[in-house]
């Protein structure tokens, strides 16, 4: 097995996109056979035979790593590992669609099964506990792959299974997959009228109140929810043994919260009228709204055949339009397959559907990297990606405009292509990338940078921060409906954010003053931690949260003495390991006594130690003992390993490992130190 930045656990070619077409691509590493780079003894020794420190020595390993994996094109590209539901609800697809490969059907239940864990469960990250929704989802999709209620596999699952509660302990979307092929009632999952399709942009809850992500996949699925379709399934691949008895009405009601006048009490009496609505055989808007579904469904398509850039939303847009009456082989449809197909990890005993692809992002972090490590803004590594970037521009107006109808397009999305939601992290993070890097074409380089900055301010929500896709999404009542049980239906302001949109500011010049930022750092005061730290949304956690602010706030010229980024700065010391090390688990978004608390990985030491560096702790002992410890672990090939997930999709319940984070945040944090120290200490 290739080990790899971008193939581990499993090791891939990458496909990139190209207009229409497709073509692969590998790193340097692949192309090579896969050998693992030692480095050589002269690495120690410049040219003029002067030894160099051991800090030099980890910065060129590490910058040599990211020059052999840089693609032909100018980009880098690393796995992003999720759970795997993503895997399962393409195994529950291909079935519903009636087009089973069964050579990647058993390739992907390998992947299934190769995630299960020792109690029988599989989780939502590395090292986390047993979820049930997520065995639930394996188990079924290694039903539909042949697997026998009596493997031992699935022996372990379902005792797990039923130990938890069974099918209906599961959260909503995985009850939407059971429903689709008679293994939960329609009934027993929560209403969405397709009719919500036509509320106006003024309505409390239309759909643009909604977050992007939620919005691209509930409109399709409120298409598929109101024709409630059922795949008979034979009675070998059914799971109805993971209910702990035959299911009552009342099994499919939902939990109601203590109290009488809560909110969430309130939405679920109103679910209940909504079935009543449903079930009436007069409906004078349900066709107008379908239609209206269908087309939005087909406007947000790419040329490449993706929706939104997400599994879900491109699964359910497929889904939604195969109930609709389109063939499989209708054009669309197989455009969406092939978009769904580029994001799949393929070997040869194994393949993995990835929730989305990190394109953009990841190439910004490596040119930042790189840059902070030293390497000369003409070095042609650099030129070629600063251009494959800003050829990424997004030129066309989103869904965004529904809240900002004055604002020009401009910035970054995260994946390939994406032109309906770009995002201002990435666009924030790509402008700070490419700002000084030598591309032949300044003058266009420059504009990319007016539009985008232009963008991203005209992004900022009334109350001073940033959300990623929307400005102002913040009906946070959203969140207590019943079918919101992942409460990620919103997309409001977060500090991370702020304090990117901080940084982007300080980076291109614009004042302390500014009334921007004077807005994003009273936002930043107001959502401040008790303890000092701020709340990560995009990353683990609190110390991904912290690191954003604080680079932001140096950015823009903020006082580093003020008490309460001493504060700040007071935490991240705290949370300090004894090898030198900081690192936070995934549970501290459930457990607020665990923030900042976890094993030491490499690119939670990299936020920290570039945290402390913005606010002056360059010469701290503290510091220096972070430095060691990322000198320390550095493998031979220049790369660090890191097992645990470090990268947030929706807090709590989707949790993302980016395969470049454990490499480019230690480079960041190293290359740093050397430019405020001149070296190890």
């Amino acid at each position: 097995m290739v080990t790899s930045l971008y193939k581990h656990p499993i090791s891939h070619a990458l496909t990139s996109f190209n207009g229409n077409t497709t073509e692969t691509e590998q790193p340097a590493s692949q192309q090579q056979g896969g050998k693992v780079h030692h480095l050589p003894a002269s690495i120690w020794k410049s040219k003029q035979g002067k030894s160099k420190s051991p800090l030099d020595v980890a910065i060129e390993a590490s910058r040599d790593f990211f020059f052999r994996e840089q693609l032909p094109k100018g980009y880098w590209w690393a796995e992003l590992e999720s759970n795997v539901t993503i895997t399962a609800e393409y195994v529950m697809l291909f079935h519903f669609l009636g087009m089973v490969d069964h050579e990647k059907q058993r390739k992907m239940a390998n992947y299934l099964l190769s995630k299960q864990t020792e109690d029988g469960s599989w989780t939502i990250y590395y090292g986390g506990p047993g979820d049930i929704s997520t065995t639930v989802e394996a188990y079924f999709a290694l039903k539909l792959a042949g697997y026998p209620a009596e493997h031992p596999a699935m022996e372990r699952a379902r005792t797990f299974i039923l130990e938890q509660g069974g099918i209906i302990k599961t959260r909503v979307f995985t009850k939407i997959f059971l429903a689709l092929f008679g293994e939960f009632a329609w009934f027993g999952v929560p209403s969405m009228p397709v009719e919500l399709t036509l509320l106006p942009n003024w309505a409390y809850l239309n759909m643009y109140e909604f977050s992007s992500w939620a919005r691209a996949t509930i409109i399709p699925l409120s298409i598929v929810m109101e024709k409630r379709p059922v795949k008979k399934l034979p009675p070998a691949a059914r799971i109805q043994e993971l209910y702990l008895r035959p299911p009552r009405p009342i099994d499919y009601t939902f939990s109601k919260e203590d109290g009488i006048l809560t909110w969430k009490n309130f939405f679920i009496g109103v679910d209940h009228m909504l079935k009543v609505y449903e079930s009436s055989p007069i409906r004078p808007f349900k066709n107008k709204a379908l239609a209206a579904a269908e087309q939005w469904v087909l406007e947000h398509q790419e040329h490449t055949g993706d929706w939104g850039g997400i599994q879900p939303a491109m699964l359910n847009a497929i889904l939604a339009l195969h109930v609709r009456g389109y063939a499989n082989d209708h054009p669309v449809i197989v455009k969406g397959m092939e978009a769904l197909a580029n994001f799949c990890i393929e070997t040869e005993d194994e393949l993995v559907l990835q929730s989305c692809i990190s394109p953009v992002w990841d190439t910004a972090l490596a040119l930042k990297a790189l840059v902070d490590s030293g390497v000369p803004s003409d070095h042609p590594a650099l030129v070629k990606g600063a251009q494959w970037l800003l050829d990424k521009e997004v030129r066309k107006p989103g869904d965004w405009k529904i809240k900002a109808p004055n604002l020009e397009p401009g910035g970054w999305a995260f994946e390939f292509l994406n032109d309906w939601y770009p995002d201002v992290d990435d666009s924030g993070f790509v402008m700070i990338a490419l700002k000084g890097i030598q591309v032949k074409d300044r003058k266009s380089m420059n504009g990319a940078i007016k539009r985008g900055i232009d963008w991203c301010l005209g992004m900022q929500s009334k109350n001073g921060g940033w959300g990623a896709f929307d400005k102002d999404n913040t009906k946070y009542l959203l969140n207590k409906i019943p079918f919101a049980d992942l409460e990620a239906n919103i997309d409001p302001p977060t500090a991370d954010l702020t304090g990117r949109m901080l940084e982007l500011m300080g980076t291109f010049g614009y004042a302390l003053e500014y009334p921007a930022a004077t807005r994003a750092i009273e936002f930043l005061k107001e959502n401040q931690e008790p303890e000092g730290p701020w709340w990560g949304r995009w990353g683990v956690n609190y110390l991904y949260g912290t690191w954003s602010v604080l680079c932001g706030l140096s950015a823009i010229g903020e006082d580093l003495e003020q008490p309460y980024i001493k504060k700040a700065v007071n935490w991240i010391k705290s949370r300090q390991n004894i090898d030198g090390g900081w690192g936070e688990t995934c549970e501290s978004y459930h457990d607020r006594t665990l923030m900042g608390m976890g094993e030491s990985t490499p690119s939670q030491t990299g936020w920290a130690l570039l945290a402390l560096m913005a606010a002056g702790e360059a010469n701290s002992s503290t510091v220096a003992r972070g430095i060691q410890y990322l000198i320390s672990t550095q493998k031979a090939d220049g790369t660090w390993d890191e097992t645990q997930y470090t990268g947030t999709g929706f807090p709590k319940y989707f949790m993302i490992k980016y395969h470049i984070y454990r490499n480019c945040f230690p480079l960041m944090a190293l290359g740093t130190y050397r430019a405020q120290t001149g070296g190890m200490n």
